[in-house]
């Protein structure tokens, strides 16, 4: 008799997996399933969104004494940064635009010129100037 009882449970367990799953909606009413949905991707921005963002920092911007920044994009995406960010340096970086601003490497240091004021800035000639990127205290860009 052992050996004939799980041959009478066979068929039962095969019902039982042959049966629809029972519907997990709560309303009781039959929820729409569609295919599979593709996972989000962890900090993917869309071109149109990058080119956006992008264009906020095209340009030129302007420091003290002879500083400026000129923002253009490169074809192979990203952004040139040619500055003159002191009396004695003068440089052209590529870098790239975040969420948080202008990144670039320069001189094997890796800087980010973020968006502020004049008053951010530290510098008395760029004071009360509203549209700005900061690199570091005293040295700073701003729209004219």
């Amino acid at each position: 008799m052992t050996t004939r009882f799980p041959l009478l449970l066979a068929p039962l367990a095969l019902a039982a997996c042959a049966q629809p799953a029972p519907d997990p909606s709560p309303s009781g009413t039959p929820t729409e399933r569609v295919g599979p949905v593709a996972a989000p991707r962890d900090n993917a921005v869309e071109p149109a969104a990058t080119a956006a963002r992008e264009e906020r920092y095209l340009g030129r911007w302007i420091g003290v004494e002879g500083m400026y920044l000129d923002v253009t994009r490169r074809e192979a995406g990203g952004v040139t940064l040619d500055m003159q960010w002191d009396l004695d340096h003068h440089g052209k970086f590529d870098g790239s635009v975040t969420a948080e601003g202008l990144r670039f490497l320069r001189n094997g240091v890796a800087e980010t010129a973020v968006p502020g004021n004049g008053d951010a800035t530290g510098l008395k000639w760029l004071a009360g100037k509203k549209d700005c990127l900061i690199v570091k205290p005293g040295e700073g860009y701003c729209r004219t």
